[in-house]
């Protein structure tokens, strides 16, 4: 039955998993094994398991355990990678090339050489690769990487006074932003939320979302609250301790925890006792909803009528609907039949109205029973 062993080719570096066949290993122990580049060797970081359903088929096979011999010429690859190192900056200078080398790897054959290198733009190595296939007499890989690379390859020690993180155990890099130094309450000085390599800490990724579960419970610095006999604004929260700094409307400061907090004082008036007492006994809110309402209902009535004008109209609309139930009369002439037909129209109503409404007085040849008045002799 074949088992499944986890594999890493350098301290922190990334995981992979073969198949270990009928092979006994154990945690430690070192395995030479075909990779894409070549012949490699790694070290075994996790225990043997079983396969099930869920491990993938096309695991390559473990060839060999290592023994002593391929421990020797392990280190005697480690001391060439050494002088390859060497003699590579030396050529870096004398060619004055904008480009740093990192560390220099070989396969574990021996059948090729990998040059690691950072610079800030595109760099034209194309001599000093001959130089190097001409003097090792392999193939030569030239891979630019980033600052955090160059940082895991290189090691050294943090502010923190401890090992960094990428090179003991931390694998992969996860994005670090300012955001979580300040969730953190952290000073934004460069210098002291920046690690070896130039950029942010990564352990900044650490408690942010201890922080961000935390701070849930707490009020928004800027927010309004009220406390037992006072109200103010928020101006620190420190999460760890659990005191709040309160900035009160008489501009006092004053530090309180977080069950002090009676409830929401963004719709407290931010007046003096007395008067807060006097608005709560006569509430100040009440004489604005009827101004509104009034102002509705106005503007509600505008556009009905006066009782006049659907008088007016309701007589207008018997009219023509008189007028239009009986047949038309025979035509007559126009200018004997245009008073009575403005009377069945109600012009008169309408020149009535307007009469009134000027201050004039009715005109004296009307009739009085609101008909059309008869002609002068002046008309």
């Amino acid at each position: 039955m074949s088992h499944i062993v986890t594999i890493q080719f350098a301290k922190a570096g990334k995981m992979y998993d073969f198949d270990a066949g009928s092979i006994e290993l154990v945690q430690g122990d070192h395995v030479i094994v075909e990779t894409e580049r070549g012949l490699g060797i790694g070290q075994v970081v996790r225990p043997t398991k079983a396969q099930d359903e869920t491990t993938p088929s096309n695991l390559v096979a473990i060839k060999r355990k290592a023994t002593p011999d391929d421990m020797a010429t392990l280190e005697m690859i480690s001391h060439k990678e050494k002088e390859s190192f060497e003699f590579c900056v030396k050529r870096i200078i004398e060619r004055n090339m904008p480009m740093k080398l990192v560390r220099v790897e070989y396969q574990f054959d021996c059948s090729k050489a990998v040059f690691f290198f950072t610079a800030d733009g595109r760099v034209d190595f194309r001599d000093l690769v001959k130089d190097l296939a001409h003097s090792f007499h392999t193939r030569i890989e030239m891979r630019q990487i980033g600052v955090r690379d160059e940082a895991k390859m290189i090691g050294g020690i943090g502010i923190c006074g401890r090992e960094l993180c990428c090179c003991s155990w931390l694998r992969d890099f996860q994005p670090v932003s300012v955001k979580m130094a300040k969730e953190q309450n952290l000073a934004l000085n460069p210098n002291k939320i920046s690690g070896q390599c130039g950029r942010l800490l990564c352990c900044l990724d650490y408690e942010y979302d201890t922080y961000c579960c935390l701070r849930k419970n707490f009020p928004k610095a800027g927010k309004r609250v009220s406390i037992a006999n006072a109200t103010g604004i928020v101006d620190k929260v420190n999460i760890l301790t659990g005191n709040i700094t309160l900035k009160l409307d008489d501009n006092k400061i004053v530090v309180i925890r977080r069950e002090e907090i009676t409830g929401d004082g963004a719709a407290v008036a931010t007046t003096s006792a007395p008067e807060t007492a006097t608005q709560r006994s006569t509430p100040p809110a009440q004489p604005r909803p009827p101004k509104n309402r009034e102002r509705r209902a106005e503007q509600r009535r505008k556009p009905e009528k006066s009782s006049l004008q659907s008088v007016l109209q309701i007589d207008t609309e018997e009219s023509v609907a008189v007028q239009q139930t009986p047949p038309p009369p025979p035509p007559r002439k126009p200018g004997a039949e245009q008073p009575a037909e403005a009377g069945k129209t109600g012009q008169p109503r309408s020149k009535k109205h307007r009469s009134r409404k000027h201050g004039h007085r009715k005109p004296q040849g009307g009739t009085t029973d609101g008909g059309t008045p008869t002609p002068s002799s002046g008309a």
